[in-house]
């Protein structure tokens, strides 16, 4: 049994440890051997990036966040599907590969004689997310702005300053938010700063022009990785995991070790209009913790915003690798109501699923709009001891909030990405949900096609690829 030294000896994950060891190459084929049926409708292009590489030299890093990025993509078309992988090519892999060994302090691991960029931050691993945006492709990470790839071969071409409308150093989060009608790109990125911490939010029009950045004071430095648009507003929930940055900078300390659980200062809520960045509402919540939202909407006087709200912080739990989530907090999705004329929330709904749930995904279409139905992943074995990894990919209905819809992959296997949901092009009720199953006993990754609205009947198709690849973090779809 593969569990380090003082932990249970409950393992719930036996294996884990190879979904970390192994060495990712990078190829590009087309997939045989597919089981099922593929949608002929189903035209496009699925992107993923996640951490790759968590050994350079002497060094094992100790944090799924610590590895370099790798982008993966599939090209559905009307020969099958092309499969694809490749590195991102960033200032800490090329300089890393040139040395033959680790130069960066990374967000969980530090070691002797690490460096920081220019001194002040982290070198980003570009291993958090991937997105077509203004006829490009963009990978980004969780510190620095994003690279651009080619969208066809993942060829990295170089870092991406929007046209130098940026400096490398702008804060810049991995999770920028779109807007399905205007195409309008909106993101932001928290400076840590511990006597005047603040936000940076960022508006760029559908074809990459800067349209605003603005920079608004907080309570205090807050790690916050996602944020969610509604028609009027962006949308931050700010749990109070503090980051103390002259930790990393005065005494060689990671990001992981310079954070702090602090829930007595409570979480916020935090309006910002959209139309020019200016703050509207800090609505002041119990210290709980938010890693994701999933959707936010108006109707009539009431803002609708959703997320999944967990007891605690979930970094700690992806360190120390391989033994990953031993001791993970349940949550559930969330609903705030809230009266937009007195900025107070009227009601919060819960649904009842609390397995760890994360990585929500919605229709991105109904994006800013009413909607039912998002997909999540979850860890059948919350509450109980040992480590784990995600095993249940679940649908929900905020219209049917007794029902859930599930699938759990067989024992000793693990969903190794964020399910995405594409939607057919033409009838809004059909789609269907895609995501990863890593087998590590036959060191095997195969990705599953799901009916978006069944995926408790299991996958309708099963894409075997040759070789594993990492579990990913955040992916996106650009239709053909």
């Amino acid at each position: 049994m593969s569990v380090s030294a003082g932990m249970s000896r409950i393992d719930h994950a036996p294996l884990l440890e190879r979904a970390f060891d192994l060495e990712f190459g990078e190829q590009s084929y087309r997939i045989e051997g597919i089981e099922g049926e593929i949608p002929s409708w189903l035209k496009g292009t699925y992107y993923i990036n996640g951490p790759a590489c968590f050994r350079k030299g002497a060094v094992a890093y100790r944090h799924w966040l610590d590895g370099d990025g790798q982008v993966v993509a599939l090209k559905f078309d009307d020969d099958g599907v092309l499969f694809t992988n490749r590195f991102v090519r960033s200032t800490k892999f090329v300089e890393e590969e040139q040395a033959g060994k680790a130069l960066f302090r990374t967000f969980g691991t530090a070691f002797e004689g690490d460096h920081l960029e220019r001194g002040i931050g982290i070198e980003s691993p570009v291993n958090v997310s991937v997105h077509p945006f203004a006829g490009k492709l963009l990978a980004f990470g969780e510190q620095g702005l994003p690279w651009e790839l080619d969208p066809s071969t993942l060829e990295t071409l170089g870092e991406h300053t929007f046209g130098e409308q940026l400096r490398a150093l702008a804060p810049f989060s991995a999770h920028p938010c779109f807007d399905p009608e205007s195409g309008e790109m909106f993101n932001f990125g928290v400076s840590f700063s511990k006597r005047q911490p603040s936000l940076q939010t960022y508006r760029f029009s559908r074809d990459g022009v800067l349209l605003y950045r603005r920079r608004l004071a907080i309570e205090y430095p807050a790690s916050t990785h996602d944020f969610i648009l509604s028609n009027q507003f962006s949308i931050f929930y700010f749990s109070p995991y503090v980051l103390d940055v002259e930790r990393i900078m005065r005494d060689g300390f990671s990001i992981m070790e310079a954070l702090s659980w602090r829930p007595e200062l409570g979480s916020r809520l935090v309006l910002v209009a959209r139309e020019d960045g200016t703050h509207q509402a800090t609505i002041s919540l119990p210290g709980r913790y938010c890693l994701h939202l999933i959707n936010a909407f108006e109707e009539g006087p009431r803002l609708f915003v959703d997320l999944v709200e967990l007891d605690r912080p979930v970094y700690d739990q992806y360190q120390t690798i391989p033994d990953l989530f031993s001791d993970v907090g349940k949550g559930r999705p969330v609903r705030f109501i809230i009266d937009l004329e007195t900025k107070k929330v009227l009601e919060k709904q819960e649904l009842a699923y609390d397995c760890a749930p994360d990585f929500p995904t919605i229709d991105p279409r109904q994006a800013t709009k009413p909607y039912g139905q998002f997909w999540m992943l979850g860890i059948s074995k919350t509450g109980e001891p040992g480590r784990k990894f995600f095993d249940e990919l679940v649908h929900l209905d905020w219209s049917e909030p007794q029902r859930t819809d599930l699938y759990r992959v067989a024992a000793g296997s693990y969903l190794g990405c964020e399910p995405i949901f594409i939607g057919h092009p033409d009838r809004r009720e059909e789609g269907v949900v895609l995501t990863k199953q890593f087998d590590p006993e036959r060191r095997e990754d195969t990705y599953l096609l799901f009916d978006s609205c069944q995926v408790g009947a299991g996958p309708k198709a099963r894409l075997p690829l040759r070789e594993a690849v990492p579990a990913g973090f955040h992916a996106s779809w650009a239709p053909s």
